[in-house]
C-alpha cells in the first residue's frame, strides 16, 4: 500500500467510524493531510471538545493526549504511538513540584503546557507559549515559580519586569539545542531573510529573533508578512510545512538538528493500526487526576 492508499483508507474509516483525528503542527506532511484537525497543544485540545465525534486520535505526545483528555473527559481518546512522550513534560514530577511549593509557600506556581496531567493537578494555573505573558501579566501575585522550560521563562521575565519569576533546570531539548552561533551563521548566510524563533530557544539565540513566538503564531507571521524569506527557529517540519502553503517565499531551517523525535515516531501506517483497533494506547485518566489538572486549565481559560 503506497503513501496515498493508506491516506485514502485512513480517511475512509475516520468517515465511516466517526473518529476525529488531531495531528499536532510537528507531525509530518502525510499525516497533516489526513488530519481534522491541526495546530498547537491546547489548540488541538479545545478543537476536540468542539468536535462532534465521540471518538479522538491524538497524532502528537503523551502529554497533548492527555489534555484532550482532560477538557473532554466523555471523549475516548487514543495516542496513536504509546512511546511518543515528551522529555520536557517528564523532567519533573508531582512530588518535586510539591517540594518546591513547601520551599516557596508565597509563589504561585505557574506550568507550561508541556507537563503531565498528574503535575498539573498541584499547580495554580496552565499557559501555553503564546499565553504565557498575557495570563501571568495578570495574576495577582508577583512571586512566580515558572515550570519546566527556564528558556521560556526568562523570556517571559524579561517581558514582565515586575515579577519575581523563579525558574527550574529544566526545558525542551530539540529548541536548547541550538546554538547563538548557528543563529549568527544563519543571518549572515540569508541576509535579506527574517528569523523567527519559538520562546523555547535559549535568550542567546531568542535575542537575534525579528520575531519570537509560539508554533502557531509563527507560521501565521509568516504567512502573513510581505517578506519572501524566512528563518525558522523551531521543529523542522514547520518550515517544510511554510514551504507548501507558501511557494511563492523561502524558509530555511535555523538548526538542521531541530527534530523532534518523540514527533517523528508516529506514522501513517501507526495511524491506520490505530483506526482498526490494534494500535495505539487509549489514555486513561482517574477522575481526581482530571479534575485537578483541569483546575489548571481552567484558571488559564480565565485569565486569557
Amino acid at each position: 500500500m503506497n503513501i496515498r492508499d493508506m491516506q485514502d483508507e485512513i480517511i475512509r474509516l475516520k468517515k465511516e467510524r466517526n473518529i476525529g483525528i488531531l495531528a499536532h503542527s510537528y507531525q509530518s506532511r502525510e499525516i497533516i493531510e489526513i488530519a481534522d484537525f491541526t495546530g498547537d497543544s491546547f489548540g488541538l485540545s479545545t478543537m476536540a471538545a468542539k468536535a462532534p465525534q465521540k471518538t479522538v486520535i491524538m497524532c502528537g505526545v503523551r502529554f497533548m493526549a492527555e489534555t484532550v483528555k482532560i477538557l473532554s473527559p466523555d471523549k475516548r481518546v487514543f495516542l496513536a504511538n504509546p512511546d511518543a512522550g515528551c522529555p520536557m513534560a517528564d523532567q519533573l514530577d508531582k512530588e518535586m513540584v510539591c517540594q518546591m511549593k513547601e520551599k516557596y509557600p508565597d509563589y504561585a506556581v505557574v506550568a507550561y503546557i508541556n507537563t503531565t496531567a498528574e503535575l498539573k493537578t498541584v499547580c495554580d494555573v496552565c499557559v501555553t507559549s503564546s499565553s504565557a505573558v498575557k495570563i501571568i501579566s495578570k495574576i495577582a501575585n508577583n512571586n512566580i515559580l515558572f515550570i519546566p522550560d527556564r528558556n521560556l521563562g526568562a523570556y517571559i521575565a524579561k517581558q514582565l519586569p515586575e515579577k519575581n519569576i523563579k525558574l527550574v533546570q529544566g526545558g525542551c531539548p530539540t529548541h536548547a539545542k541550538i546554538s547563538e552561533k548557528e543563529a549568527i551563521k544563519n543571518k549572515n548566510l540569508h541576509p535579506d531573510a527574517l528569523m523567527l524563533v519559538h520562546p523555547e530557544c535559549i535568550p542567546d539565540v531568542v535575542k537575534h529573533a525579528d520575531y519570537v513566538g509560539s508554533t502557531s503564531a509563527i507560521m501565521d507571521y509568516a504567512k502573513n508578512s510581505t517578506a519572501k524569506e524566512f528563518i525558522i527557529g523551531t521543529e523542522n517540519s514547520i518550515a517544510e510545512h511554510l514551504q507548501y502553503e507558501c511557494p511563492d517565499k523561502k524558509f530555511y531551517s535555523l538548526s538542521k538538528d531541530m527534530v523532534c523525535n518523540n514527533m517523528k515516531i508516529t506514522t501513517l501506517p501507526g495511524v491506520l493500526n490505530c483506526l482498526n483497533g490494534f494500535g495505539g494506547e487509549e489514555i486513561v485518566l482517574d477522575a481526581e487526576v482530571i479534575n485537578g489538572a483541569k483546575k489548571c486549565i481552567n484558571e488559564m481559560i480565565r485569565l486569557g
